[in-house]
């Protein structure tokens, strides 16, 4: 899979929690921009989680096409991201962009490219962006060896990437879904 760099995206789901993280670094080339940026989100009335990374025109394109099919496919994920890696592959304007997105509901996530890439990880645990290896690495030693929960294995994650990734700052922000018992 490409890397991006711009950014650090992370997914843990541990339990009925899901956790998507992102760091809150905008840089330009070699210059940080922005420290506080906004790159996940809640979408669809809070029942599906959205981050990215890569450039952040790029990225709003996405996140509008993805809310766009999301509304169609009354909130159903799967059908959702499929349709738009459908698009993203055929469509010459959607290709030209550069960004990657990561997405969850409470039973599903996955990792959306331009390349025709639609990745749904075994374990749980997915990462994107320059600090994505960092901070997947980390999560699952975290899973694997502590008792934490989704968002506090999300948060030290990437703490662990911003410590060791130019691209990624320590202005992390977590967005947390709970699967209904």
């Amino acid at each position: 899979m490409e890397s991006i760099k711009a950014t650090t995206i992370l997914a843990v789901r541990r339990g009925s929690n899901t956790a998507l993280a992102g760091d809150g670094q905008v840089s330009l080339g070699q210059v940080v921009m922005k420290q506080t940026a906004q790159k996940v989100r809640t979408l669809y009335g809070g029942t599906v989680l959205a981050g990215f990374a890569g450039s952040a025109a790029d990225a709003f394109t996405l996140f509008s096409r993805f809310e766009a099919k999301l509304e169609s496919h009354k909130g159903k994920l799967v059908r959702s991201v499929v349709e738009l890696a459908k698009d993203w592959r055929s469509d010459k304007f959607l290709r030209q962009l550069e960004a990657m997105l990561i997405v969850a509901d409470s039973e599903h996530m996955f990792v959306v490219s331009g390349n025709g890439d639609l990745i749904e990880p075994d374990d749980g645990v997915v990462a994107i962006g320059s600090g994505g290896n960092y901070a997947y690495a980390a999560a699952r030693a975290l899973l694997k060896h502590t008792q934490l929960d989704a968002a506090t294995i999300a948060r030290e994650a990437m703490l662990t990437a911003a410590d060791i990734c130019i691209y990624t700052n320590n202005h992390i922000t977590v967005e947390v879904l709970e699967r209904d018992a």
